[in-house]
């Protein structure tokens, strides 16, 4: 009797978990129950798109030649005398050649012959300014170790850009390492009044890719992965992105750049003539013509030799206005920085046709063959 008890007991605590078993998930989906907590099905991935998977690529390929520059401040304590470095400034800069020269803006080593650089594999070397080109807003450093070196970009051109190309910049933002933006070129030929200097920055590259504090010096890139300028300026009262990038064309960087390797600094070809914008504007406004009046020739200089005349001064205090040049090559110049921003475009022992009035009035053209600046 006692065995059929315990036979039954069993029975009913069998049939009382299958009856759990089968009516507490229909208590689970009441509404305001608490839910099984599970994990999200992962949906599957689709294929990268063509653009997509280009952009992965040239960033893979380019990022690891792009550096991390940082200025350095010795600080000494006033107590202990102990001498001890300070991080200034930073900026993004890229690996030029095997030698271990690496191009950057020269606002981001404005004021130091040295700098610290850190690879994308968190290597760190010391690096010399070697050149400088504060006109073009570009500098040259060299590594003092060049072991286990990034290949170095491939450069492209920047005389076949057309707006609305796709572009890519790369660089350090706000000290964020190795960033990419993306965008279009949505203008060429910019010019914008250049930092710390009376100077104008002319032909720049203007992008909608962000470019932040701290891209200085990077590389913009098309979408074959080749450098087709150095991004230096942006346009934000924010002081962050606001959509206006500028970039210095590459053909500019890439013919500046060997003369700062070599050279140290830029030399520009000259016409061997002096002028001034704030007598110009009176003279031309006088006048009611364009163009950028001669105010003095150097002897033997180019522009000597070809026969032009500046301003001078008759013995009767008589004025002699000089040659007033109206265009270089066809292209027309109104101001001192046109005038040199064409002549950055050649070199030693061109031939250049100039178009200029003399005496405020007659048309003349002559060719001047160039020499380097002095």
């Amino acid at each position: 009797m006692q065995m059929k008890q315990v036979w039954k007991n069993i029975f009913w605590l069998l049939a009382g978990v299958l009856l759990a078993w089968l009516i507490l998930p229909l208590f689970q989906r009441i509404p305001g129950s608490t839910p099984i907590a599970e994990p999200a099905k992962i949906a599957p991935a689709l294929s990268a798109t063509t653009q997509e998977a280009r952009t992965i690529s040239v960033f893979e390929v380019v990022s690891p030649s792009v550096v991390y520059i940082t200025t350095i401040d010795k600080v000494q304590n006033f107590w202990t005398r102990n001498v001890s470095e300070r991080p200034s400034g930073t900026g993004t800069g890229f690996v030029w050649d095997k030698q271990g020269h690496i191009v950057t803006n020269y606002h981001v080593v404005e004021g130091y012959k040295t700098a610290k650089v850190r690879l994308a594999d968190q290597r760190i070397f010391e690096a010399d300014v070697i050149g400088a080109s504060p006109v073009h807003d570009l500098a040259v450093l060299q590594l003092r170790e060049t072991k286990d070196l990034p290949p170095p970009v491939q450069i492209g051109s920047s005389s076949d850009l057309k707006v609305g190309q796709s572009v890519l910049a790369i660089g350090n933002p706000f000290g964020l390492d190795h960033t990419l933006t993306t965008g279009v070129v949505s203008a060429l030929g910019r010019s914008i009044d250049g930092e710390g200097s009376s100077n104008s920055m002319d032909g720049l590259i203007q992008t909608d890719a962000a470019i932040n504090p701290g891209n200085s010096g990077g590389p913009l890139l098309d979408s074959s992965g080749r450098v087709i300028g150095v991004n230096a300026v942006i346009y934000s009262p924010s002081g962050a992105s606001a959509g206006i990038g500028f970039a210095i064309p590459v053909d500019t960087v890439n013919r500046v750049v060997p003369q700062l390797v070599k050279n140290g600094r830029y030399v520009r070809p000259i016409l061997g003539i002096s002028m001034n914008d704030d007598v110009n504007q009176r003279v031309m406004e006088r006048l009611g013509v364009q163009g950028v009046m001669i105010l003095e020739i150097e002897p033997n200089s180019p522009a000597a030799k070809s026969g032009l005349q500046g301003t001078t001064v008759q013995a009767n205090d008589e004025l002699i206005l000089g040659d007033i040049i109206q265009s270089i090559n066809g292209k027309p110049v109104t101001k001192v920085s046109e005038v040199s921003s064409v002549m950055d475009q050649f070199n030693l022992n061109d031939t250049v046709k100039l178009q200029f009035l003399r005496k405020g009035t007659e048309s003349m053209e002559t060719e001047v063959r160039l020499t380097l600046q002095r």
